[in-house]
């Protein structure tokens, strides 16, 4: 039997990945199985991440449970999961003439088009599409989100 952990993942019903992931804990425990950690992604809806080295533990542990649709053939690469894992701030990925949405404030719900980005301070200068005239906006870049990112075309 080999050490080394591998990923795996668990479709369940969408909104239940935490009960599920509490569910698991006490059959993993009562149990005694050797399941070293189980992983919930806000991000990711339906879906949540056991690492063990068996395979066999972990069909053991979600056999029976309530709102669990089965497990994802084959294993999963930590690389794949690194993305949900580490936190990437916001205004990283924002560029010049991005799409985004406001999702907290009182412009909340408004899309807007990045016109300039401040890295140093976090915010973000938008022209509102909503408006009838070019009414820019200065927002945090947290209280943003991507909708559509620029197409980049350049020619030399």
């Amino acid at each position: 039997m080999s050490l080394a952990s591998r990923f795996y993942a668990i479709r369940t019903v969408a909104g239940q990945e935490h009960n599920v992931a509490l569910l698991i804990e006490t059959r993993v425990k009562t149990l005694n199985l050797s399941i070293r950690a189980i992983m919930v992604f806000d991000d990711l809806k339906g879906f949540i991440f056991i690492e063990s080295p068996s395979v066999r533990d972990i069909d053991r542990a979600i056999s029976g449970l309530r709102h669990i649709k089965g497990r994802v053939r084959g294993s999963i690469s930590f690389a794949e999961l690194e993305k949900f894992i580490y936190y990437k701030p916001v205004i990283e990925s924002i560029k010049v003439d991005d799409i985004v949405e406001i999702v907290h404030g009182p412009f909340r719900g408004m899309k807007g088009k990045v016109r300039h980005v401040d890295k140093s301070r976090g915010e973000v200068v938008l022209e509102i599409l909503d408006a009838t005239y070019p009414f820019p906006v200065t927002i945090n870049a947290e209280d943003v989100k991507i909708i559509e990112k620029a197409e980049r075309s350049e020619l030399y």
